[in-house]
């Protein structure tokens, strides 16, 4: 199990910084060599969505299947919180999102992680939670910036 944690001020105020989290089908613009696939999503795209994010290179990848598991949307001026649960062959675990207020404006991102990748000894997980973070880091830092 790689735990690892990701916090990010942004001046973007909490329900767009929500919006632009948790809009699944940009997450494959973030990460190089993968696409993003929603297979299936209620119409506030939270609670119950599915999707697999799949990683390739030349003729190896693997998918990444998760569900939201967790779901509260910010209302007004207040947190949101998001669960995924990582439900791979592969790649397992779960992921939370919170946006928060911040009294200055804008708002704080903290996304949390439990990343586990099958096969690989537990001796791998600073190493998988540093890897992770730093990726994830960067999928968070360009999620906030692209509209």
């Amino acid at each position: 199990m790689a735990l690892f944690l990701i916090e990010r001020r942004s001046p973007l105020a909490v329900a767009e910084a929500w919006r632009l989290l948790t809009d699944w089908r940009r997450h494959g613009r973030t990460a190089p060599l993968t696409t993003v696939t929603v297979r299936h999503a209620p119409p506030d795209g939270g609670l119950g969505t599915l999707f697999v994010a799949r990683t390739r290179l030349g003729p190896l990848g693997f998918d990444d299947p998760m569900e939201v598991t967790g779901w509260e949307p910010p209302e007004g001026a207040g947190a949101g919180h998001c669960r995924l649960d990582k439900r791979g062959r592969v790649v397992t675990g779960w992921a939370r999102i919170d946006v928060l207020p911040r009294p200055a404006g804008g708002c704080l991102v903290r996304w949390r992680e439990d990343l586990r990748v099958r096969g690989l000894p537990r001796l791998a997980d600073p190493v998988l939670g540093r890897s992770g973070q730093l990726l994830f880091g960067r999928a968070v830092d360009r999620l906030l910036r692209e509209p």
